[in-house]
């Protein structure tokens, strides 16, 4: 195993528990599947904090794809 590979291997578990931590930061939008109805803020706008957390959490995401994708393909070995 080269170094490359195992150098995307430990970013990618490491940005697996960014993306974890990224999620579970996130606020609830509403009351889940039993609000569905009701008086539900399911559908709600993004405020503040909220919106940059999520860019944060795509970029995250999107880096995770691409070192599964290298690692996957056999294009870094």
């Amino acid at each position: 195993m080269s170094v490359a590979y195992t150098v995307l291997l430990v970013a990618q578990a490491v940005l697996g528990l960014i993306m974890i931590l990224m999620v579970l930061l996130h606020a609830p939008k509403g009351e889940g599947m039993g609000g569905i109805g009701g008086t539900a803020t399911m559908f709600t706008g993004r405020r503040g904090a909220e919106g940059g957390l999520d860019k944060i959490t795509w970029g995250v995401f999107f880096l995770f794809v691409v070192c599964c994708v290298l690692s996957g393909f056999g294009i870094v070995k």
